[in-house]
């Protein structure tokens, strides 16, 4: 085996033969001539990459490693570690799309002479993207040739990669592998929430050309700016700062101007010149060591000097500190910032001066920690040109309102489940309203624009859900009523369709066979969903569980994938979680991509009635006998599930009565939701008056 050769672990294994983890350890066991550990521990032993695939290819396992996942677990078993070789990766891949034609020659010589001209070559080119390195501590150093030897076969076959997708996709591709292998590592912000904070500040008076943010993390809101002339990165992680820089550059052509620095922002300013038309920051919350004590005469404190628990109110001011007159500032805030009494006289101040325009409740689940309703506050730098404003913005999405009726409900809350469309679009909206750039017709919708007056009492609270009134009530009493008449046809329907008295008869003795028999006869067909980028909605666990239309979606970036789309006739199953539950897809579902977790069963209609498979799947001890147990979770091995084998007609007989018992289940779905929605409107409604009490008369008693 070659020395620093690249390792891969079991997980590592079971990706690229496409099994389950058990599977491995299962051929661990059994077959003598598996490839012994090289490195990791006695419980996460790690082998060699190259000696894993032959043995694969030996017993017929794999026919040949997909170059992408090729590359991947190059990068992931990397003899330096994983981020080195996404630097390595980055700095080749820029040289790769700024010079394409020297590529060739640069990779025509052996591996040393490779890494002795490569790192020049790369020297070269971040020099003229990134300025020289000893000028104001680049981010990205140049690797020596000693440090990019190991990294050789990862770089060619990553060029290999990016010949067929592009420079940035592959680049994009390994960096988001890494942040999904290593989540609690990094602060990330979701691509819907950095799509929304950038579109904030590019409706401004002027388009936002220069753009900074202090605590730039992965890149994502950087990323996410439509067309700037510059972008000013600082990050206090030296190797999260190279990744940035490097995605950035790879983002954006030679004519946007990049800066990026490692260093901590407050303590140590890399940009205190700069006057930026837009801030964008998702800094860190809750942060007690962040430099209360040596900054208390910081000229930035424009505003008031923040206690040692206010450090997002630190955060502001630097952000405010680096706009130009007029510019704006979109930072990520947790609700306690909008209401502690420690920030309330900043709070105040910003007010009076007008520099806070707009505080903006997101719903739960928008970027982490997932359990919070996080706020966006939106700032704009005082000018003599533009007098303070005298009123706020105050917009709250962290509860959609109910569907119209008719629809199906988009699921709410929780990671994955956003729909950040209908959230972008509802924040939007307002903004666009409140700063007088809206077409004729528009409305505040989910927003109030309210006096600042009113918010200068003791307390200085902004949190929107003070002073708008809740989701349930938004529609007044009439609202009431409408969710009253749907509710009473709702059980109405429901009523109409309780399944009729059941006739008693002994158990069943049916001739049994099993999906995965099936799949091998060609009567169905089993997909596994997760993958694929693009455009479209996502069908994910959360929908198939609560009968809702999908609600997920694609990641816009990396390698070209066809995701797996449902088609009318499809039977889905979750493979986590051991409950029963399959959905038959229809006409308003099909066309959506398969989420992960999820299984798809495509059955022959010439061979199987939909219906039927859906309902037998659903048995309950069809689904113990399918599922397997670990530690933290249970999941269903969907070629285990069994079916009787029945004639096409008797299978559709079953099939109708399967089909009206989920018409009646999704009916009783919806009634406990419009219930739930008009039990805490009546509540809400009693306690503030907006809905009174029936009055009851007297009882007259007629005289004797």
């Amino acid at each position: 085996m070659p020395e620093n050769s690249t390792e891969v672990t079991a997980a590592g294994i079971a990706r690229l033969a496409g099994v389950g983890r058990a599977a491995v350890s299962n051929w661990r066991r059994r077959h003598a001539d598996f490839p012994k550990p090289v490195g990791g521990t006695e419980t996460s032993p790690s082998f060699a990459l190259p000696e894993v695939e032959q043995w694969l290819r030996d017993q017929g396992k794999l026919a040949e490693v997909p170059l992408r996942e090729r590359v991947w677990q190059q990068v992931a078993g990397h003899p330096a570690g994983a981020v080195p070789a996404l630097v390595h990766a980055g700095c080749a891949l820029l040289l790769l799309r700024t010079s394409p034609r020297a590529w060739p020659e640069i990779t025509a010589v052996s591996d040393e002479g490779m890494a002795g001209v490569l790192s020049l070559a790369v020297d070269k080119v971040l020099t003229t993207r990134f300025g020289p390195a000893a000028d104001g501590g680049r981010a990205v150093h140049t690797p020596s040739p000693a440090e990019l030897l190991p990294s050789v076969p990862l770089l060619r076959a990553a060029a290999e990669l990016a010949a067929g997708t592009g420079a940035r996709e592959t680049f994009e591709f390994l960096l988001g592998r890494q942040l999904d292998a290593n989540p609690r590592q990094y602060t990330l912000t979701p691509p819907g929430l950095a799509e929304l904070m950038a579109a904030l500040v590019e409706t401004g008076e002027r388009p936002a050309r220069t753009v900074l943010d202090p605590a730039a993390g992965t890149g994502a809101l950087l990323s996410a700016v439509g067309n700037p002339a510059a972008l000013y990165a600082q990050e206090a992680d030296p190797d999260l700062a190279a990744l940035t820089a490097l995605r950035l550059a790879l983002h954006t052509g030679s004519g946007c101007a990049l800066a990026a620095r490692t260093a901590d922002t407050l303590r140590a300013d890399a940009f205190p010149q700069l006057a930026a038309d837009a801030v964008l920051c998702h800094p860190p919350f809750n942060e007690r060591n962040w430099g209360h004590d040596e900054l208390a005469y910081d000229p930035r404190w424009e505003y008031g000097f923040p206690a040692r628990t206010e450090s997002e109110l630190a955060w502001v001011q630097h952000a405010l500190a680096h706009l130009r007159e007029g510019g704006t500032a979109v930072l990520l805030m947790p609700p306690a910032a909008a209401s502690r009494r420690s920030g309330r006289r900043i709070r105040a101040d910003l007010l009076r001066r007008g520099a806070l325009r707009a505080v903006i409740a997101l719903p739960a689940g928008a970027a982490p920690p997932y359990g919070i309703p996080l706020h966006l506050w939106v700032l704009r730098k005082p000018g003599s040109a533009s007098p303070a404003s005298p009123e706020l913005l105050l917009v709250d999405t962290a509860e959609p309102a109910e569907p119209a009726s008719g629809g199906q409900a988009s699921a709410t809350g929780g990671r994955d489940r956003l729909d950040w469309q209908a959230v972008q679009g509802a924040v939007l909206d307002a903004w666009r309203y409140f700063e007088g750039a809206a077409p004729a017709g528009a409305r505040l919708g989910a927003g109030r624009a309210v006096p600042v007056i009113e918010l200068l009492d003791d307390d200085v609270d902004l949190a929107p859900a003070r002073h708008l009134p809740p989701p349930a009530a938004a529609g007044g009493p009439g609202e009431l009523i409408r969710v009253r008449e749907r509710l009473t046809e709702t059980l109405g329907r429901a009523g109409a369709l309780t399944p009729p008295a059941v006739t008693l008869t002994d158990p069943a003795h049916w001739p049994l066979t099993t999906v995965g028999e099936l799949a091998r006869a060609g009567a169905l067909q089993l997909r596994t969903g997760g993958s694929g980028t693009g455009q479209g909605p996502v069908l994910t666990e959360h929908d198939v569980l609560g009968s809702t239309a999908p609600s997920g979606s694609l990641p816009a970036d990396g390698p070209a994938e066809e995701p797996v789309l449902v088609e009318p006739g499809d039977v889905v199953v979750p493979v986590l979680g051991g409950g029963s539950a399959a959905r038959v897809i229809d006409d308003a579902t099909a066309g959506a991509a398969l989420g992960r977790n999820l299984q798809l069963l495509r059955p022959d209609p010439a061979a199987l009635d939909p219906w039927f498979l859906a309902g037998f799947l659903r048995g309950t001890a069809n689904n113990r006998q399918a599922s397997s147990y670990a530690s933290t979770a249970t999941r269903l091995d969907a070629r285990r599930l069994q079916l009787p084998r029945l004639p096409l007609a008797e299978q559709q007989r079953y099939g109708e009565r399967f089909r009206a018992l989920a018409e009646f289940e999704d009916a009783l779905r919806l009634a406990g939701r419009l219930g739930g929605q008009l039990v805490q409107g009546m509540y809400d409604g009693l306690t503030d008056g907006t809905v009174a009490p029936k009055r009851t008369e007297p009882k007259r008693t007629e005289p004797k």
